[in-house]
């Protein structure tokens, strides 16, 4: 009995030590959030920050935690753990590759056949089994070792997912640029390009495209872009409407520039995957039967003929593509999810994949007016989460198996490992910070209708967020 008693008494002090530690925080934070909410940055604006133990789930600190926010790319924590919930952490996409038809004497009296899966790594330069030239000698290698020299089509089998590359809600200004590539059944080289510049040495003058990489088969992009002082970077965007095959280039970028880079969203990435495998098996001798380099596109509802397989691309494991998603906060990789996960239950759209969001946190005691959102990945200024939702996501994520691989993809910023959002006037934070006495505390601060520069404001908040590491 005694032993016992010294155990309650021993457990008690804990809990007294735990709770005076948790109220001398919430007092500095009281503070300092005060300081922060009275600055002229933040005269018009909305603010949100929700902090908790980590451990019991009490609250530590509460402001305007019910309060739905624009999210920028905060919101990929919400997509991440629930692929590794649905997906789970080994899984990988694979895209198959095989053929329609029969063959005599080398000759392809049928289709080549792309059976995709919504991988967004194929042909990423990111993994060294993944590039562009790689995926491409697999196919054209798995061409000839079936003693194929003609053929007469390349087909690609898109049915079951959504063919919208943008999802609703992205703006004008982001679609025709790299964070504006969407996701569509098929992806290749993560549905971007590099376009190439060159200014003269006078401002105010005008700037020359030099070419596109990898090329562009189908879509031409004219500049409208001047030359401006040494020193001001890349003020550029990309215009291309849906559907067209001329875009155009506005903005400035430095004088004196002979190949300046400006990345943006391939507009067709399943036809120029195609004609660059057409390229690759030509140059080795392999030609096709029948003029034109797009793909045929499989019918929605017609059965396929049967395929005889070659062999299945497979992308890197989860756990990689989330530490991308992540890390370097890659927007298609987000699109992409969402519609796997939706693919997964029925078919491969974003908005099926937005009501399965929705749904399975529902089902995990998150309002589904909570996460009021229309993408996976956050780019839509229309997205609006509560941070009470976002921390309740990030605790469930620290009690499952895969908690691991989540967490080591979280940046680091200001000695922290916090995702970052940013769009046009919003700001934000959110993840995972360990005090000194051992607590962990799991946050979510967000920032609506700042003003004025975002360097001085994310100063600012990282004064808030100082306080949890003290």
């Amino acid at each position: 009995m005694y032993e016992a008693m010294k155990k309650r008494a021993a457990t008690f002090l804990l809990l007294l030590l735990c709770l005076g530690a948790h109220a001398q925080l919430a007092q500095r934070l009281d503070a300092a959030y005060a300081r922060f909410a009275a600055d002229s940055q933040l005269r018009h604006a909305l603010s949100s920050f929700y902090v908790v133990d980590a451990e019991t789930g009490d609250p530590v600190f509460a402001k305007g935690e019910e309060t739905g926010m624009a999210t920028a790319s905060t919101l990929k924590i919400i997509t991440a753990a629930m692929a590794f919930e649905l997906l789970g952490q080994d899984f990988r996409y694979h895209t198959s590759f095989g053929y329609t038809g029969t063959i005599e004497k080398g000759v392809l009296h049928g289709a080549l056949h792309i059976k995709p899966s919504g991988d967004p790594t194929l042909g990423s330069w990111r993994w060294k089994g993944t590039g562009s030239e790689a995926v491409l000698g697999r196919m054209a290698r798995a061409v000839r070792a079936a003693d194929i020299t003609r053929y007469d089509s390349i087909v690609v089998d898109e049915s079951g997912w959504d063919g919208d590359l943008v999802p609703d809600g992205w703006i004008w200004q982001d679609i025709g640029n790299y964070y504006g590539a969407g996701a569509r059944a098929l992806n290749w080289h993560e549905n971007q390009y590099d376009l190439i510049l060159r200014s003269g040495v006078v401002r105010g003058t005008g700037v020359d495209v030099v070419e596109t990489r990898p090329r562009l088969h189908f879509t031409a992009i004219a500049s409208e872009v001047t030359a401006a002082a040494r020193g001001t970077g890349d003020q550029t965007y990309i215009y291309l409407p849906i559907g067209s095959s001329t875009g155009i280039v506005r903005g400035t970028i430095p004088v004196g520039e002979q190949a300046f880079v400006v990345s943006g969203a391939t507009p067709s990435p399943r036809d120029e995957l195609v004609a660059m495998l057409i390229d690759t098996l030509t140059a080795m001798g392999i030609r096709k039967s029948t003029p034109g380099m797009r793909a045929s596109v499989q019918a929605p509802g017609r059965v396929a003929a049967q395929v005889q397989n070659l062999y299945d691309e497979l992308s890197p494991g989860l756990d990689s593509i989330v530490y991308w998603f992540m890390k370097k906060s890659i927007n298609l990789y987000g699109e992409a999810l969402v519609k796997t996960m939706a693919y997964r239950v029925g078919s491969g759209s974003t908005a099926k994949g937005v009501e399965a969001v929705k749904a399975f946190w529902a089902a995990r005691g998150i309002d589904p007016t909570e996460i009021n959102i229309v993408d996976g990945s956050g780019l839509s200024p229309q997205d609006r989460v509560t941070t009470k939702a976002q921390v309740t996501v990030l605790r469930h994520a620290r009690r499952q198996p895969w908690f691991a691989a989540y967490y080591a993809a979280f940046p680091e910023y200001n000695g922290m490992k916090m995702k970052s959002g940013t769009i046009g006037g919003v700001k934000g934070y959110c993840g995972y910070q360990q005090s000194p006495d051992g607590h962990t505390y799991i946050f979510s601060f967000l920032v609506n209708n700042y003003n004025g520069s975002a360097a001085r404001l994310i100063a600012k908040m990282y004064a808030v967020l100082d306080e949890l590491k003290k």
